[in-house]
């Protein structure tokens, strides 16, 4: 609901001031003398009319414009000297809404019909000239055009203001992340790089030999490879505006493959039907799944993991339990990997919990609202 400058909606005060200007109209047709007859009644009845039609000046200026005059018009023909105070708002709307054209041709044939309108009660031109006159002064006319053009050119101009403050912003924002991009290429790529060439170089030349491969060099082969997969597909998402497609929960199944390649008993299992959830959280579960593995690889001297999503219509749940060797008598270290799964759920609106077991191992368990639009 739009709302006014001091929080009162919109619609409530343009019915307060067409009350107003209706009561207003009305008093000033009583305070002449008028007779109760069907002529009278009608004068009466296009008085309230007339202010009452403001109501609406804000959705339909031109009509409302249109119902004004021709209401000022009937009530002058029907003999009641009141000024035209609500066509002088319509005039002041419909200029504020950009309509000028139509606004000055209105208001001319306006002046030229209220001298007409009067001659029908008084039957004197020089009265009715007199009367039309105070019905509408041009000075008045032209104040309340005035008005609404000059309001308009404000709001036009506060438009125009908001709209480069926001392009400045973007236009600093897309700087940054090339910025960014730069930085990481320049200081993470070449190292990363050199790591993968080498864990691959080392596995090679293991197996020419006949030698068995470590797991642990498998490990980092595998990690280096990931990394840069990762730092690529950052670095494509930074100089492109996130254009390019992320990954998520239908990139989870690669993840445990390449647990399974380095000798971790991996499983996943996924409950209910996959739908569509926002990009936030599909990226958000990837990456527990990605740190919950990485971890157990590292750290947890584990033999088995499992991985389980459950995905409702209300809520996707992600759960990562492993056989490690923590206990719950360990004190688990918040490492960077933890405190950034937290941050991540903690930002969608979700629960995080990570602790060890109580039959031994580790378990990450986070839960993320999925919001459905209707």
């Amino acid at each position: 609901m739009d709302r006014g400058r001091f929080g009162v909606p919109a619609g409530a005060g343009d019915w307060a001031i067409a009350v107003g200007v209706a009561g207003a109209l009305l008093a000033t047709g009583l305070s002449g003398q008028h007779s109760a007859d069907g002529l009278g009644l009608l004068g009466y009845a296009l008085l309230a009319a007339g202010g009452l039609a403001l109501a609406a000046r804000r959705r339909a200026p031109l009509p409302v414009l249109a119902v004004t005059g021709l209401c000022a018009v009937g009530y002058q023909a029907a003999g009641f000297d009141v000024p035209a105070v609500a066509y002088l708002f319509a005039v002041y709307a419909a200029m504020r809404a950009g309509h000028r054209t139509v606004t000055v041709v209105t208001s001319v044939a306006m002046l030229a019909a209220l001298p007409l309108a009067a001659l029908a009660s008084l039957h004197d031109l020089g009265e009715a000239f007199a009367q039309a006159r105070g019905a509408l002064e041009v000075a008045w006319l032209v104040a309340a055009g005035a008005a609404g053009e000059a309001l308009r050119q404000a709001e036009r101009r506060a438009d125009e203001a908001e709209r480069t403050r926001e392009e400045t912003a973007r236009r600093r924002a897309d700087e940054e992340r090339l910025h960014i991009a730069r930085e990481l290429h320049d200081s993470l790529t070449h190292q990363i790089s050199i790591i993968k060439v080498q864990a691959e170089v080392a596995v090679h030349v293991a197996r020419r030999r006949g030698e068995q491969v470590p797991a642990a060099l498998l490990a980092i082969q595998e990690a280096g490879r990931e990394a840069s997969r990762e730092l690529r597909a950052t670095l494509e998402a930074l100089r492109d505006d996130d254009t390019a497609p992320p990954r998520g929960l239908d990139h989870v199944p690669d993840l445990v493959e390449r647990a399974r390649a380095i000798g971790l008993d991996a499983t996943l299992t996924i409950e209910g039907k996959p739908h569509d959830v926002p990009a936030a959280v599909d990226r958000t579960v990837y990456r527990i799944v990605q740190e919950s593995l990485t971890n157990i690889a590292r750290h947890a001297a584990a033999d088995t993991a499992s991985v389980r999503i459950d995905c409702r219509a209300d809520a996707l749940t992600i759960r990562v339990d492993d056989d490690g060797r923590a206990t719950p008598d360990t004190t688990p270290m918040p490492g960077v990997g933890l405190l950034g799964m937290r941050e991540r759920v903690t930002a969608l609106g979700g629960r995080l919990r990570a602790e060890p077991r109580v039959g031994g191992g580790f378990t990450v368990q986070a839960e993320l609202p999925v919001e459905q639009t209707s």
